[in-house]
């Protein structure tokens, strides 16, 4: 069925429930009186005494006392199961931090907004990055201050909220207050001092400076109890650079990279949130989403002597700027009613994600001295609008007993959007475009240079897309959702999911959880569970040429689309949707002042969707080598990989009055360990394994969540006072290089200290420091120097990141 690209206006409404106070939580907040429950469609269902574990983050909260000022990294060093690390020399991802929920892929943790859906990024990561071959959800298109709280459901899901929740589910949550206005500022700076003897340098003392502002306005509609609540955000972040001192690390040539670093950035957020009873028991809700982000950060440094740099128009070399441009947009609306006692919710969800390049500071070296020195490299878009029901009903049966049932209708557009052709295109000494059929007496050759070398085209840092693309696919959804209260202390429930993709077919997943409390306090849950996560368009479709440098080596790298006949000749296989078998048990504890939960997990996938390591031209047949006479390497998106993961999640929470004040307590750690358990390659890549995924890719794979991650939180307030500790103990993590040497980050503590004071109710300040003991990732001397480290700097966006110290001031205040 094809459907125009435009914005269909619809309704919608939420697939949760509300139930009342939250005990087994992360973040406790004593205001809080209901909780909308993810992975539960039971109105009386509280977050005790569900089967699965859900933690409640309540933002305000933990971005008080942090200096975080996105949702991503206000979650890594919150959630012990989740990892993010911001990028460098990544491209695309230097914009957008690839997340992970206990180790798995970016696209296998499912995102919603207020329980539906929400749109993926358009990016799909390629390489440096956490993630390859994934694309994922952009959790910083949703700014801090309009988020009520966050619920991470620590459980597959895929049978409840269909693709994607193989992982979890994390549900955003946004303000509701009706009333009064409430406004954030915060000032943060590195205080940038160099780990080991002086082994990194920067451009500045002070660097990374972030200013963030947001203000969040309620207000009562109508005199039915209607409100709307309305955000705007401001965050403006600048470079924080990293480099390997040039002094100490000048071997070889080309030296490493100049401009290693956090990204410099600017984002403007608008969000609303509106709720309007229109009669007795129909009620309307909408919320609206803007957010614009511009991110500049360098690629790798192109020496002076370099093929790929024109010596007349950078005498000293250059650090190509991708300029990114992320615009992304929502619009959800519903309506909620009854029919004969069942609860119902329309709805329809929209978004829209479009991801533009402006390549700044760079060349095409075929071009010459006629060479622009900036090219729009174009981009690619992802829209998505769903259409559903939900309707729910409780039944006097034994005590209790909630059926909730619904159906979707989503439909995804896929859109590569091709740049300016000088920014893709080779061109011969006659400044025409070099094809299959120029001879190769008229390429354009390096000067001097013997044997014969010969100019690469495109821009350098970002070679432009070369094509226009536009692919879409629909989805047809069904579930029943099931949870009957056997006695007082014994639950259980069941759900079960039918979903049909007119590109890839059918599939059919299942749900049983069950928990039984021993007593009041003490209770035992698990679950078991099928799922699934459908190729993305993206993956099924995406196709660039891009570079890379391998061992100090630019190459130039095809990544060709999984349907095109590069692939299908080589025994590429069509993608398919990944499944996984998911496990988990645990127990509760409660006594009031003191909470625990223990949950065990397994989780198998099969057919995971990676990036296959490089295949060198040599290796492909005569015929390929002739049709692509300008490429050094090939990739391919493939289901390569089948993955077990074990793993089991703590948390402690304690709470005591001392002295005249109150101390609170928090300990939550994750334990995750991964392996690969096969390498799907077709017959006609038997024998090909170790390059088909290589023991680095391997390792990269299984590197995207620490073994073990710790943190621990104290809290003590007193009248007007308040002081917290925050410390996190990442373990450690393992890469390898392109020479397959063993690069490894040593476990590592970061300590977050901040104190607060209430000058009134309607005003307090905040004073803190983000990692104050300095810390960094274990430096990689050696290969840093041979050129060997994934983003080529001293240490990889591994653990904490490589920002260091930071100090912030945060403001609060509201009328």
């Amino acid at each position: 069925m094809k459907i125009k690209y435009i914005s269909i206006i619809f309704l919608s409404a939420s697939s949760l429930s509300y139930a009342q106070q939250v005990k087994d939580t992360l973040i406790k907040e004593s205001k809080i009186d209901e909780v909308a429950i993810t992975g539960s469609r039971n109105k009386k269902r509280t977050v005790t005494n569900t089967p699965v574990p859900i933690d409640i983050i309540d933002i305000k909260q933990v971005s008080q006392s942090t200096g975080q000022v996105e949702v991503n990294q206000l979650l890594q060093f919150s959630a012990p199961s989740f990892n993010s690390n911001k990028q460098s020399g990544s491209d695309g991802a230097d914009a957008v931090d690839p997340a992970t929920l206990r180790g798995l892929g970016p696209d296998q943790t499912l995102l919603l907004l207020n329980g539906k859906r929400y749109h993926q990024s358009s990016l799909i990561n390629l390489f440096g990055t956490k993630g390859r071959g994934n694309t994922g959800y952009d959790m910083n298109t949703i700014p801090i201050g309009a988020i009520k709280r966050v619920e991470v459901l620590r459980d597959g899901a895929s049978a409840q909220y269909g693709s994607d929740a193989i992982a979890g589910v994390i549900n955003v949550i946004l303000n509701d207050r009706d009333k009064g206005f409430e406004g954030n500022a915060f000032y943060g700076m590195n205080l940038f001092k160099s780990p080991g003897n002086n082994d990194v340098v920067s451009d500045h003392s002070i660097d990374g400076t972030t200013f963030n502002f947001n203000g969040n306005l309620g207000t009562k509609i109508g005199s039915k109890g209607g409100f709307g609540n309305f955000t705007a955000e401001f965050i403006n972040k600048d470079y924080a650079i990293r480099n390997a001192n040039p002094d100490i690390y000048n071997d070889p040539d080309p030296a490493p990279r100049q401009r290693f670093g956090d990204a410099k950035a600017q984002n403007i957020y608008f969000f609303g949130n509106i709720e309007l009873p229109l009669s007795d028991g129909l009620k309307f809700y909408s919320r609206q989403g803007f957010s614009h982000r511009n991110t500049k950060a360098y690629a790798w440094t192109r020496t002076a002597n370099d093929d790929k740099n024109i010596p007349e128009i950078y005498p000293n070399g250059f650090n190509p700027i991708e300029n990114t441009s992320i615009t992304d947009f929502t619009f959800d609306n519903g309506l909620k009613f009854k029919v004969a006692n069942w609860d119902v919710d329309f709805y329809n969800a929209f978004g829209n994600n479009r991801f533009t390049y402006q390549i700044d500071q760079t060349l095409n070296a075929t071009m010459g001295l006629k060479s622009p020195t900036s090219f729009n490299a174009g981009g690619h878009s992802l829209l998505q609008n769903t259409t559903g029901f939900n309707a729910v009903r409780q039944f006097q049966v034994l005590k209790g007993l909630n059926i909730a049932f619904g159906s979707e209708y989503r439909y995804e557009k896929f859109d590569i959007i091709r740049g300016e052709e000088s920014s893709y295109a080779m061109y011969d000494i006659n400044g025409n475009v070099v094809t299959a059929n120029t001879p190769q007496n008229l390429w354009v050759t390096i000067p001097g240079s013997d044997p014969v070398r010969y100019r690469p085209g495109g821009a350098q840092g970002f070679p432009g897309y070369s094509v226009d693309l536009n692919k879409s696919r629909n989805n047809f959804a069904a579930y029943i959702d099931t949870e009957l209260d056997i006695t007082d202390q014994w639950m259980i429930s069941a759900a079960g999911r039918f979903e049909n993709y007119n590109d890839f077919g059918s599939t059919l997943n299942g749900k049983l959880a069950t928990r039984y409390a021993f007593t009041p306090q003490f209770a035992f849950r698990g679950s078991v569970s099928t799922g699934f996560r459908a190729p993305s368009l993206a993956q099924k479709y995406y196709s660039q040429q891009f570079t890379n440098f391998q061992e100090g080596q630019l190459v130039t790298i095809q990544l060709a689309s999984n349907d095109s006949d590069l692939a299908n000749k080589l025994g590429i296989e069509q993608l398919k949707q990944e499944t996984s078998v998911n496990g988990s048990a645990g127990f509760t504890f409660n006594t009031g002042k003191f909470t625990a939960t223990v949950d065990g997990y397994y989780i198998s996938v099969k057919n995971r969707i990676v990036l296959t390591g490089y295949f060198p031209k040599e290796e492909l047949p005569t015929e390929l080598q002739q049709q692509y006479p300008f490429i050094d390497q090939v990739q391919f998106f493939s289901n390569a990989i089948d993955t077990r993961t074990k793993g089991i999640d703590v948390i402690l929470s304690y709470s005591e009055n001392l002295g005249a004040g109150k101390l609170t307590a928090t300990l939550a750690g994750n334990y995750n360990d991964m392996e690969i358990t096969n390498v799907n390659t077709s017959d006609q890549l038997k024998g090909k394994e170790d390059t088909y995924l290589s023991a680095r890719e391997r390792a990269f794979i299984l590197a995207s969540a620490p073994k073990t991650k710790i943190n621990l939180n104290l809290n003590y307030k007193i009248s007007k006072f308040n002081a917290n500790v925050q410390l996190v103990r990442f373990d450690k993590v393992t890469l390898i290089g392109y020479d397959d040497s063993e690069q490894v980050y040593n476990p590592k503590v970061t300590t977050d200290l901040s104190f607060g004071y209430e000058f009134s109710q309607n005003l307090n300040l905040t004073l803190g420091s983000k990692n104050v003991f300095n810390r960094y990732p274990t430096l990689q001397s050696a290969h840093v120097t041979t050129g060997n480290t994934e983003a080529g700097g001293i240490f990889d966006p591994v653990q904490m990141g490589f920002a260091g110290r930071q100090v912030f001031a945060r403001l609060n205040f509201k009328f």
